[in-house]
Order: C-alpha cells, then sequence, then structure tokens
C-alpha cells in the first residue's frame, strides 16, 4: 500500500522555507563579513583615493539601474556625430582602491564574484567600496574607465579607445522611470535617453544580422511579502535591452583591443550542436510555436513571450543549446586557440561591471594599456593563468545558490497542493529523473513544465519531449528542494 506524501500547511513550508534559504549562503561556505585585515585596508584605500589628472566631468553622464541601486559600475552619455553616434561609456576603476597581492585582493580572488541570495546579496569586496567609494553614485566626482566608442549611421564601431579620467554623473535613473519619461515624451534626460534607444535598436539589428542571440528571458525574483516567499516573473522593458547593448557593445570593442594587443582574456564559448539545433526545431513544433527554418535563431527568440507557460518552455529549452562558456588566457601575441562567444556571435569578453565581478577589473587594465600602447601591468599578468579557474568555481556557486532557491521557493509554493493534477509540458526525457518502482527497477521520468502555476519539476512515467501532458503532484520537498510529479494515464 503506498504512503500518504507528508502535506504541510501553507504557513508551516512558508516558515520552513524562511529556515532552509537563511541557511543556504553556510551551507555553500558563503559569507558576507569580510577579515579585519580587509577591513584596514579598505579604511586606509577609501581616506585617501588617488584620482587619475585626466578630466572627463565636463561630460553628462547618468547611470540606470534597478530602483535602490547603490552598486554603480556603469554611467553613460551618448551625442549624435554626424550620421552616427558618439558613446560615453565610463566603468568603475577598482585599481584606485585594490591594492595588488593586498588583503582586499586576496579575498577578491576568494570569493571570486558578488553572489545573490534570497535573504540580500554577498558583496565581492567591502560595500564601503562597491557601493560608497568606488561606486559611480550621483553628484560625486570618481574615477572611472571611459569608453569613447565612435559609431557609424548603422551602430557599428568606427573606433573605440579607453582611459582613466575623473567624471561625475549627474543622475541615478531607475528602468521603469526611465521608460516611462522616453514613452512620455518628457523629462530632464529625454535627449540621452532617445539616444539609448536609438544606438540600441541599431544594435540589437547588428546583432541579428552576425547571428547573435540575448536570451529575453523573464526576470525572476524571490519576494518576500508578509513574511510569505513568492516567485515573480517579470518581463524585461525596452529600455534594459538597449542598456545591456552598451555592455554588450563594449564588451565586444573590448575583446578586439586584446586580440590586436596580443594579450587579453576572452570570454569564449562554442556554438551549439547540431544534434541540439534539430531537437530543439522539434521542441517549438511541439510548443505551438515552430521555429521557421529561414528565420534567425536571435529573431525567433525575441519573437517569444516569456509570460507565456508554453514560450517559457521554449526559452528554457534554448538556454540549453549553448554549453560549455570559459575564459581563454593569451599573452604574448599568441592566437588563442577559441574566440568566439557564440550566442553574441563574435569575441567578446567581461569588463563592465568590475564591482561585482572579478575578471573586469584585470580586462580593463590590459584594454587600457593596450589603447595607450603600454605593456600590460605585471599585476595584471601574474593573476591571468588562475582566473578562468576563480571565475568557474565562484558561477558554480551561485549557479548552485540559484537553482537551489528557486526549486525551494517552488516545493513551498507547491505543498499545500499535493495530489492535485496539473496540465503541464514535457521539457526533457530521461536524466537525473525518475524513481525505483515497487520491484527496485528504475522507473522511465523526465522533467516537465507546468502552464500554471509556470513551475518545472521531474516527473515519473513514459514522456515525450515536446507533448502535453497531465501530471499529478505526488512530493514536494523543501529540504531537498525538489518537485515530483506522475503522469496521470
Amino acid at each position: 500500500m503506498p504512503i500518504t506524501p507528508l502535506r504541510l500547511s501553507e504557513e508551516a513550508a512558508h516558515n520552513e522555507l524562511a529556515a532552509r534559504l537563511a541557511a543556504l549562503p553556510a551551507e555553500l561556505e558563503l559569507t558576507r563579513e569580510f577579515p579585519p585585515e580587509v577591513a584596514a585596508e579598505t579604511a586606509r584605500a577609501i581616506a585617501h583615493p588617488v584620482l587619475p589628472d585626466a578630466d572627463r566631468t565636463d561630460l553628462e553622464f547618468v547611470t540606470i539601474d534597478p530602483p535602490g541601486a547603490t552598486d554603480l559600475d556603469q554611467a553613460f552619455t551618448i551625442r549624435r556625430d554626424g550620421d552616427g553616434w558618439r558613446v560615453y561609456y565610463a566603468i568603475a576603476d577598482l585599481p584606485v582602491f585594490v591594492t595588488p597581492g593586498g588583503a582586499i585582493d586576496a579575498e577578491a580572488h576568494r570569493r571570486g564574484q558578488t553572489i545573490y541570495a534570497a535573504d540580500g546579496r554577498i558583496p565581492l569586496h567591502p560595500v564601503e567600496i562597491s557601493e560608497g567609494a568606488a561606486s559611480l553614485l550621483p553628484g560625486q566626482e570618481r574615477s572611472a574607465y571611459v569608453w569613447e566608442h565612435v559609431l557609424d549611421a548603422t551602430g557599428e564601431t568606427a573606433s573605440t579607445s579607453v582611459a582613466r579620467a575623473r567624471i561625475r554623473s549627474r543622475r541615478q535613473l531607475d528602468y521603469a522611470g526611465a521608460q516611462a519619461d522616453l514613452d512620455a515624451g518628457h523629462g530632464p534626460d529625454l535627449e540621452v535617453l532617445r539616444a539609448l534607444r536609438e544606438v540600441g535598436e541599431a544594435r540589437m539589428a547588428l546583432e541579428s544580422a552576425r547571428g547573435g542571440a540575448s536570451l529575453p528571458t523573464p526576470e525572476i525574483t524571490v519576494a518576500l511579502d508578509d513574511a510569505r516567499y513568492r516567485l515573480d516573473r517579470r518581463e524585461l522593458l525596452p529600455i534594459e535591452s538597449w542598456n545591456a547593448h552598451l555592455s554588450l557593445m563594449t564588451g565586444m570593442a573590448a575583446a578586439r583591443l586584446m586580440l590586436d594587443g596580443g594579450t587579453g582574456i576572452l570570454r569564449t564559448m562554442p556554438p551549439a550542436d547540431p544534434e541540439a539545433v534539430a531537437r530543439f526545431r522539434h521542441q517549438t513544433r511541439a510548443l505551438g510555436r515552430p521555429w521557421p527554418v529561414e528565420q534567425r535563431y536571435g529573431d525567433y527568440l525575441r519573437g517569444l513571450d516569456g509570460t507565456n507557460p508554453a514560450h517559457l518552455a521554449i526559452l528554457h529549452a534554448a538556454a540549453s543549446l549553448f554549453r560549455g562558456a570559459g575564459y581563454t588566457v593569451f599573452v604574448d601575441g599568441q592566437t588563442p586557440a577559441e574566440t568566439m562567444q557564440a550566442a553574441v556571435g563574435a569575441p567578446y569578453t567581461h569588463v563592465t561591471a568590475p564591482l561585482r565581478r572579478l575578471v573586469d577589473r584585470f580586462g580593463l587594465a590590459i584594454c587600457a594599456a593596450h589603447t595607450a600602447g603600454e605593456p600590460v601591468p605585471a599585476w595584471v599578468l601574474g593573476a591571468l593563468p588562475d582566473l578562468p579557474k576563480e571565475m568557474a568555481r565562484s558561477s558554480n556557486v551561485a549557479n548552485r545558490l540559484d537553482r537551489i532557491t528557486l526549486e525551494s521557493v517552488e516545493a513551498a509554493l507547491m505543498v499545500p497542493r499535493i495530489g492535485e493534477v496539473f496540465d503541464a509540458v514535457v521539457l526533457s526525457a530521461g536524466g537525473r529523473s525518475g524513481s525505483e518502482g515497487p520491484d527496485g527497477k528504475r522507473q522511465d521520468g523526465g522533467t516537465v513544465q507546468l502552464l500554471d502555476p509556470a513551475v518545472e519539476g521531474l516527473c515519473d512515467g513514459h514522456l515525450d519531449p515536446g507533448t502535453d501532458v497531465r501530471v499529478r503532484l505526488v512530493e514536494a520537498d523543501i529540504q531537498k528542494a525538489t518537485v515530483r510529479f506522475e503522469v496521470v494515464a
């Protein structure tokens, strides 16, 4: 006789979830606190920062970030330049505050990147630096790496350069407010926002032409409301995509500077496997939104609606096409074996988020040296060989935290609904799914995506990828971060 699954009340599920999420950072050996020697070095660094002589405080920089953000890596301003544009893109200058080989540097190498947990971020650098002295906060004179991109009428980069200079951001914008001002046609930053739209749309067209693809996956956040966790899925605003393309453009320009200069660290990714592409085309047909043979991959993805559960399943499958992202180091004029980032459709590297990602600090210093025709600093060359594995280690931890958090919240949401039947789409068959039957043999199984609510989980029974099924919820375990279904005959 089968055992009746344990079914917690909704309140109990949320209480258990809160405890589970609070314990996750410690389980993954993540700490918000910094060692005393880091705090002491931070106090000395922010007391007397040495700013560069070059002065670009004349430029009308603004920042645009989520509401309430204080770790501001980037600021921009855009001017019309004949038929094209001149884009100034300022990136926070970390070397002003981080002594190579010092306590802050060593701790940053250990952490790798800022990691975002359900109850707040675990920063890469002390907040006195990342949210204070180095952050491009409005009205404050800051040191920055200032990129100057000259674009032609199509948005293609005609020339690019980067150098350290003093800047002052004029205003801090948020996405929703900036989009509203642009749509309404008013506001103090209307001219630069219109230019951002023009450049963003031009760069999106270039991405389409070169076969690149930016996945328009909805942002998923774990929110806390009246002591209850929930999942919020938010469609990205157009202005977020345009702003993202400024960062993408800078990463591509940085990769070109590195390749031309003979020393650098690229963010690379191999092309999708042909069999995976064929399988993805089958799934798009089964999910009711076939990918036309004549349509570019990126154009197809940009036409999907991330709030539609079937389209969400397609986006999930699309993400699996591109695997194997990593970092490729080359020095002394070497030609790296791999230079392309397949999803971008061009050579690319990370240089636009140094407050939150370790590798960017070194990439910026490399690009500034190449622009100036100077040797790459010794402290950069000494760190390059270890950066790929340091970034891989921190990314694995960040991805694991994200996955367990999301799956734990989904389990908590589904605990009160054990025994209910749902409509679902089959994402995959086999893999880590399936369970042991009464005879001890492994049963068929796979992964399914519910249509409402949009929860993903393991499922027992015979499954064909891309097909519609009816499934019953048989398990929702917060501690194991597991949701399991069975196919209803």
